[in-house]
């Protein structure tokens, strides 16, 4: 009779035991994992929780932090972080050479295997693509330039839509003698000019990535005809820009724009949502070519998401980044980041502002490239962007801009 009632009560024993260990076990598995992510869009914070909010739903156990840093400080303050060991778990990585570089310093991690990169294109990978063939992040969304107008006074002034530059420009001074300010775009904060503007219209002078290449690497001139004509069309555009425009900065063209005081204002797509519930009807187009050429568009690989080498949470950051891949994940970063940040997927994806849908339609039967300086080029942007403002304030002519950016491509140590 004892030795029944102690086999009893060790059967129980063993069950609660047996019973504790699994609860501690399944306690273990749900334990709370808190991730870091670093970003240059200090903008996106209440979009980007709401979208690590809905990952939250695929991955309970995860929490990821959104914790961006002033867009001109971050490349300085990222680097900062991971020299110093304290680097986010998750960060933005820019496109090409500065991704590049911190992928071989040995901060970015490899992400080639990455479940789901299959559902990118090859050249939508590219740009996160190391010399050594490994991708360093997962592609995340691209940005377009365009022209921003103002359908009512374009009606009221009688003019279509510009399909070339020339026509373009007779636009400008239509709206100008009716007394419009035909373009809102100024000088002050100086990265706007370069990246919206130039950059945005350059393919249409030089053509795409095959021709951009030729200038990469020397056996086309920066000085040559088509880099002058381009530089010239900065020059004639200048006029039509507002009474000021030097001192005009970004802001104040957004505002220009939004409250109908300029008719028109070449920018990025990221701004699309900006003027959403504008007193007033508008749309987009292309910029467009000098006639005899093709109109092409700036379609630019803006950001992509990569994982720290040194993160405490190797999987739990792999598992995001593999969700990013997905239809449902890119389906969702659609659904929450600005319009006018377009995945990169290759799946058709639902945008619901008209606007930014008709600026991913400039696409349609075009050739696009990325911004010119960004793959290899990049220490040419400061050269370039003061050719350009140089040529707009009247103290330079095209033909010294092109002549001074060949002469700084020249002493680059490529």
């Amino acid at each position: 009779m004892k030795k029944k009632v102690f086999f009893v009560m060790l059967i129980v024993l063993l069950t609660l035991s047996t019973n504790a260990f699994a609860a501690g076990s399944s306690e273990t598995k749900m334990e709370k994992v808190t991730l870091t992510m670093g970003s240059w869009r200090a903008d996106d914070v209440d979009a980007m929780n709401n979208l690590l909010e809905a990952y939250s739903l695929v991955a309970p156990n995860v929490e990821i932090e959104f914790k961006p840093t002033n867009p001109a400080d971050y490349n300085a303050t990222l680097r900062l972080q991971l020299e110093s060991g304290t680097g986010p778990d998750l960060m933005y990585a820019r496109s090409y050479a500065p991704g590049i570089e911190l992928y071989q310093a040995g901060y970015f991690e490899n992400c080639s295997d990455i479940e789901g990169l299959s559902n990118f294109t090859k050249s939508n990978k590219a740009p996160w693509m190391a010399p050594d063939g490994n991708m360093f992040a997962v592609p995340f969304a691209a940005v377009s330039h365009g022209v921003y107008y103002n359908k009512d006074f374009f009606m009221k002034a009688g003019i279509d839509i510009p399909t070339t530059w020339e026509d373009f420009l007779m636009a400008c001074k239509k709206l100008q003698d009716m007394g419009i300010t035909p373009l809102a775009n100024g000088l002050a904060d100086e990265w706007d000019i370069l990246e919206t503007f130039f950059l945005g219209a350059l393919p249409n002078y030089i053509g795409g990535a095959n021709q951009r290449v030729k200038y990469e690497t020397g056996e086309m001139k920066l000085n040559d005809e088509k880099f002058i004509k381009a530089f010239t069309a900065m020059r004639d555009v200048a006029k039509y820009c507002p009474k000021g425009f030097e001192s005009v900065t970004y802001n104040d063209s957004q505002a220009l724009f939004a409250t109908a005081k300029a008719a028109m204002f070449i920018d990025g797509s990221w701004s699309v949502g900006t003027y959403d519930g504008v007193g007033f009807d508008w749309g987009i187009f292309a910029i467009p070519a000098p006639k005899g050429n093709n109109t092409a568009i700036c379609f630019h690989p803006d950001m992509a998401i990569t994982m720290n080498t040194t993160t405490e949470h190797p999987e739990e950051a792999k598992a995001f980044l593999s969700w990013l891949c997905t239809v449902e994940g890119a389906t969702t970063a659609s659904k929450y980041l600005p319009a006018g940040f377009f995945p990169m997927i290759n799946a058709p994806i639902a945008i619901e502002l008209p606007q930014a849908n008709e600026f991913l339609a400039l696409n349609e039967g075009k050739e696009t490239d990325a911004r010119f300086v960004w793959p290899v080029l990049l220490a040419l942007y400061s050269p370039m962007d003061q050719a350009v403002i140089k040529v707009m304030k009247g103290e330079i002519t095209p033909t010294q801009a092109a002549n001074d950016l060949q002469k700084a491509y020249e002493n680059l140590d490529l």
